[in-house]
Formats: structure tokens, sequence, C-alpha cells
């Protein structure tokens, strides 16, 4: 019997990303995915769409809308929930800050990005979640190459990287007690090529904001914003006409864009195995400390 499947890289990440998404299912009651809009988030829909197919995926998409986000994510968002026929779930910062719990930040870099913590831990104690799928990659930041592919919360939803269980061969332990919950990351071993490789093989949907466009932009420092009715300007600040694209999706005032004129798949791909910049470079919330990602992980950010 032949027993040569000829397995290429590709087909190796996604059998070990289905194998954990099933995993998932097999061990939590209630689990669900963590859906940004971005492209891993994405893919990793896609992904769980596979591995329970041809059934509906059994586990709702879980998305913490901050108020700021790119109009074009929030379409996408909702075309894809209604074409894959899943469940919705949305946190409002917004009501979270009306309800008192998180005060909205001021000044020129004021940002949303860290209020969504409460928002996310509050959306999970309300619907139960026990474990909850993102898209995050080790490659992405120091801090994500911490973790594993099941990271364990306590019960206030902090992480501590240093008591993370080991995973030899492949086995995950996800017994857990009651109130603690687990983040999942299938996409741990993938790189951003990975991901736009595998984008391009399957040809997946993505928002517009991908893909090189004309748009107002803010330059400030080595870092250039989407012009949004969100950003504080400085005074000295005005808008410009720019052909960009974005990396990484997230709150309007701190994604940062670039220059690209890359406008198929087949170009942003080369343009990103070309890059020396990593993905995140651009975000404005990682550059507030060298620790700035694992301070608000462990406070039980995504």
């Amino acid at each position: 019997m032949n027993t040569d499947y000829n397995l290429d890289h590709l087909d190796e990440l996604e059998a070990e990303s289905i194998y954990v998404i099933r995993e998932v299912a097999a061990q939590f009651e209630r689990p669900a995915i963590l859906f940004s809009g971005g492209k891993d988030s994405i893919v990793v829909t896609h992904l769980a769409a596979k591995a329970f197919a041809p059934a509906r995926i059994p586990m709702p998409l879980v998305h913490i809308d901050t108020g700021h986000n790119f109009p074009e994510t929030l379409a996408f968002r909702d075309e894809l929930v209604d074409r894959l026929g899943v469940r919705l779930i949305v946190g409002s910062v917004q009501q979270t800050i009306d309800d008192g719990l998180v005060k909205e930040e001021t000044g020129v870099h004021a940002s949303r990005n860290r209020l969504q913590t409460t928002t996310l831990l509050n959306t999970i104690e309300e619907h139960a979640f026990d474990a909850c799928i993102g898209g995050a990659r080790r490659d992405e930041e120091k801090a994500r190459a911490k973790e594993r592919f099941f990271s364990h919360r306590d019960d206030f939803g902090q992480w501590d990287p240093k008591n993370q269980r080991p995973e030899l061969w492949n086995l995950f332990n996800g017994k857990h007690r009651p109130g603690e919950h687990f983040r999942v990351f299938p996409l741990n071993n993938w790189t951003e090529l990975d991901i736009w490789n595998y984008i391009t093989r399957e040809q997946i949907d993505l928002p517009s904001l991908y893909f090189a466009h004309e748009r107002e932009c803010i330059v400030r420092g080595t870092t250039i914003l989407a012009h949004s009715a969100y950003l504080n300007l400085k005074p000295d600040e005005r808008p410009v006409t720019m052909q960009v694209r974005f990396r990484t999706l997230g709150d309007l005032t701190i994604t940062g864009a670039i220059e690209s004129d890359a406008d198929t798949l087949e170009k942003i791909t080369a343009e990103v195995a070309a890059t020396r910049i990593t993905e995140r470079g651009g975000r404005m919330d990682d550059k507030r400390s060298s620790s700035a990602m694992e301070d608000r992980k462990k406070e039980g950010y995504f």
C-alpha cells in the first residue's frame, strides 16, 4: 500500500491546526473563536470550517468591538458570519466605558486597545467560555513566543508564562478549575509568510484593507496612521493622501499602515517575503514600553 501522502509544509501546518481545533471541541464544553476581522482570525475560522465540514462551526465567533474599528472590518465580519451561518457575539468597549468599568484615555496617544481587556474578560465570564481560540502566532512578538497551543488562564483571566503546561507529543491538558479557562492558538507554528501563502493557496477572502489603496493618513514619527474622527491630532499634523495597505488590523488609532503598491495576493506575498520589519512593527500599542504586550497578556489580553 502506498503511504506516501506527499504533504507539503502548508499541508502539515493545516493538519496540525485542525487537530488542535478538534481537540478544543473534544475537551471543552463552551469553546469560542476570538474573531478580530484580521487575516489570522480569518484563517483560524477557515480552518475551523474545514475541521467540522460538512457541519457548521459548532462554536460562536466572539468579536470585541472597540468602537474605533475600521468600517471595512465590520462589514467583512458581518458578511462572513452570514455566509458561514455561525453565531456572532459582540462585546462592546463603549458599553464597558458607559458602565464605568474603565476610563477613556485622553491625549494624542489615546487608544481603546488596553480597555478591551476588561470587555473581553467580562464577555468570557458572561458566556462561561472555557476555551477561546485565537489567531496569535509565536513569530509576531517576543511575548507571543512564550505561548503554548493551550494557554492556561486563572480565574481572573490572567496569564502566567511560568505556569504553562508541557505539551509533549502534542498531548494537550485542558483540565481547569471552575472560573479558569484556556486561550488556544492553533497557528502557533505558522509565520506571517505561511499565512499569506496559505491565503493565496486557499483563495481566502480578506478585508480590502490588506490590499494597496489610497487613503488619508497621518504620519506620526515612523508610523503611518489612518486619518479618522477617533484620532487626536497634534497641532502640526495634517492628513495627506497616500497609497498604503495594512499588514495587521486593530483599533484605528493604533494600527500602522505601510506604503505599498501590493494590490494582489501574489504581490503581498512577495512583499512579505522581502521585508525585515515585523508586522506589528507599526502598532503604536506595542511601542508604549519594551514589555507592553507581555504586561497586557498578564492582565488578560488576547
